[in-house]
């Protein structure tokens, strides 16, 4: 994908600490809503009715949030070196993704960060472990409130299944995922990450 960054910067805007444009805030909203439909219909199967939207929410925030934190810390992480760093989604995979959902399965790639900026491979690899890192963390949040406060299991479920294995596929360390760019990066780092997310969906199903 051909990005323009300095017209983009032209529509730059500045949400707290995070820079961000209107292309990137729509770029989000797409993907997000699309997968959270993809999922919703695996989940639940598409029908027009009170169950499917209770699905639906089910699915935006377990499996759509963690696809959108996923990008964003590795954006967040980036732009803390300095670099330009926006999300544009990949639109054939996300309709791919939704016409998938109907055959009971989903392989989601909804879109990927773009970075303009000195970055060597010790930062890259860095701001790859960072999406990873952000899926096993809303795993494990989601793991302590299904022990501690189990009110709503099927959502506390998913949650940290979903989070823990996006996490564990992206340490896959081959083309582009950010296994490849952690390994290069640092083996230790590499092997730790793949221990904790193989125990988090491990200790998930004991409790």
């Amino acid at each position: 994908m051909d990005i323009d960054y300095y017209n983009y910067k032209k529509e730059s805007l500045k949400l707290g600490f995070i820079k961000t444009s209107k292309t990137e805030l729509i770029e989000i909203l797409k993907a997000w809503l699309m997968i959270s439909a993809a999922f919703g219909i695996v989940m639940g199967g598409f029908s027009l009715t009170q169950q499917f939207i209770v699905t639906l929410v089910l699915a935006a925030f377990t499996a759509g949030m963690g696809f959108l934190l996923h990008e964003l810390a590795h954006k967040l992480v980036a732009q803390r070196y300095g670099a330009w760093a926006e999300f544009r989604s990949f639109d054939q995979m996300l309709i791919l993704a939704v016409i998938m959902s109907f055959f009971g399965f989903v392989f989601a790639a909804p879109g990927a960060v773009f970075i303009h900026g000195k970055i060597d491979a010790g930062k890259n690899g860095i701001i790859s472990l960072a999406g990873p890192m952000a899926n096993f963390v809303l795993s494990f949040l989601f793991l302590l409130a299904k022990i501690f406060t189990p009110f709503w299991p099927v959502f506390l479920d998913y949650g940290f299944l979903i989070n823990g294995w996006l996490g564990v596929f992206n340490m896959i360390p081959i083309g582009n995922f950010d296994g490849r760019k952690i390994l290069v990066w640092s083996k230790p780092a590499f092997y730790s990450m793949v221990i904790v997310g193989v125990f988090l969906i491990f200790a998930g199903y004991l409790f």
